[in-house]
């Protein structure tokens, strides 16, 4: 009976393979890469993956997945976090709206390929890879063919294997918008550490973005504060900004819905400055620069905060820049309801465009100093490297920061595998170099 059974197998799995062309290699496909209910992970397309090609038409990016894909030239990667090594097993979940297509994704120098076809979403076994060591791999997505107008939609990679565990690192779900904030990437913070029970109205802190690392769409905040930030932006290919806001105490993300009595007032601003309002991520004031800064040069930033006594707060920010050599007046701001000196200082680095969030860029900071009511300067010099919500929940690990040749440094993006423990305190070399700036002369 036994033998019955296994011969009455053989014959319809042959009967199959000779009576539909195609059909054999999906079952055997389906075989060799059964699931099985270990270590299965779906791989969001929409939070984890880039059109990685220079053509951009024919293939789309969105909360779905991979959409209106018609042109060859046009591929996508996508990236996980192994944390461990081991086997992996890859489906992709697609449908193809019509005829057959011939998918191909690359993953650690070897490529694998399945034919597709049926215009209903279903899981398609790709193939098998041996992930050696831990850290991100890349996973492209490419056409090797096609029978009908559109290649495949593509909502998900799942994976499978010995390398799949609790601690591979992914964008999970689009809950709270994580598909647009993982695909920005963490953001990364210092925080510095200021000596208790001192007015500090200034505060003075040195810029350097590397060459090479002054990515579109960075920011790159030098002087942050309790109520809003000072720094350095790449905001177009021929447009940059030196920006500095002020929040609103009213808690809002529409500037427009602000009471009168809880707007910040600008007092005065420097030469060729633009103010005006911001919304989105809070609401207040808002002013910037344009200026040209150059990446490998060191700019200086400035920040005063003072209450005035009828329960304002004025904040007044300057910045030097080397090939202008002289301090100017950027902004100044009145926020109601408020009487306090600089609190809660901070730096950080930020990518504030999804699509640039593959591209890794880095900071340096230097020579933190703060001074008093007095003018008395002190130098701050340790600072805790902590990061935003997308590295909290473990769906970014490219996040870095700590010193390098006696100065505190920020990464961030673009997939690179030795992260920094979050709350991690650094200590730089004091440098003694106290500001060379005559506060009684700004503007």
């Amino acid at each position: 009976m036994k033998f019955n059974k296994v011969l009455i197998r053989l014959i319809i799995l042959s009967a199959l393979s000779l009576s539909v062309t195609g059909f054999s290699v999906k079952y055997r496909s389906f075989n060799v890469g059964s699931m099985g209910n270990d270590s299965l992970i779906t791989v969001p397309i929409g939070g984890n993956a880039w059109r990685t090609s220079k053509d951009t038409t024919g293939g789309d990016i969105n909360n779905n997945g991979i959409e209106n894909w018609t042109n060859k030239e046009v591929n996508f990667t996508a990236y996980v976090r192994f944390a461990k090594k081991g086997k992996i097993k890859l489906w992709l979940n697609l449908q193809v709206p019509d005829g057959k297509s011939r998918i191909a994704v690359t993953a650690l120098k070897t490529t694998r390929q399945t034919t597709v076809t049926g215009n209903a979403f279903k899981d398609c076994y790709v193939g098998e890879w041996d992930v050696t060591d831990t850290g991100y791999v890349a996973f492209q997505i490419k056409a090797t063919g096609k029978t009908g107008l559109k290649y495949a939609d593509i909502s998900s990679i799942k994976l499978s294997g010995d390398a799949v565990n609790e601690g591979t690192a992914f964008v999970k779900n689009n809950e709270g918008e994580f598909f647009y904030w993982g695909r920005r990437g963490p953001s990364v913070h210092l925080g510095y550490v200021m000596p208790d029970k001192m007015n500090a109205e200034w505060f003075y802190n040195e810029v350097t973005v590397p060459k090479g690392n002054d990515v579109l769409h960075a920011y790159f905040m030098a002087d942050g504060f309790a109520e809003g930030y000072f720094g350095m932006q790449v905001n177009s290919p021929t447009e940059r900004h030196i920006l500095f806001s002020v929040w609103s105490p009213f808690k809002t993300d529409n500037p427009g819905q602000i009471p009168d009595d809880q707007k910040i007032i600008m007092l005065k601003k420097g030469a060729n400055v633009h103010t005006g309002e911001f919304g989105s991520e809070g609401s207040g004031g808002q002013s910037y620069l344009l200026h040209n800064w150059k990446a490998g040069t060191t700019y200086k930033f400035l920040m005063h905060v003072k209450p005035d006594g009828n329960n304002h707060t004025i904040y007044t920010a300057y910045f030097f820049a080397p090939e202008v050599g002289k301090w100017q007046l950027i902004a100044s701001f009145s926020r109601p309801q408020t009487n306090t000196y600089l609190k809660h200082l901070h730096s950080f680095l930020e990518n504030f465009e999804p699509e640039q969030g593959t591209i890794t860029r880095k900071v340096f900071f230097n020579n933190e100093w703060i001074a008093d009511e007095t003018g008395k300067w002190t130098e701050l010099n340790k600072a805790k490297f902590t990061i935003d919500n997308t590295g909290l929940k473990g769906y970014r690990m490219d996040y870095a920061g700590g010193i390098a040749d006696g100065e505190f440094y920020l990464k961030n993006c673009g997939f690179f595998n030795n992260y920094t423990i979050r709350n991690t305190v650094f200590e730089r070399p004091m440098t003694g170099k106290m500001p060379d700036v005559d506060l009684n002369k700004l503007d």
